[in-house]
């Protein structure tokens, strides 16, 4: 279903996305992480994945 924007609306959403690029950025990167996490990493992939975000906590695997 497509849905009308408004010039308003546009004008807006560019607004917003030239004043928040740090976090446009921020977001994107983490819904491309967790697309590769639920289709396409291995278990290799998961393991190391774990071990990096224990190295990140301070706790060792």
């Amino acid at each position: 279903m497509y849905t009308m924007v408004t010039e308003a609306q546009k004008r807006a959403n560019k607004k917003w996305d030239e004043e928040h690029k740090e976090r446009k950025a921020y977001i994107a990167k983490r819904s491309t992480a967790r697309n590769f996490i639920k289709k396409f990493a291995t278990d290799e992939d998961i393991e190391e994945l774990k071990r990096l975000i224990a190295e990140r906590e301070g706790r060792s695997v």
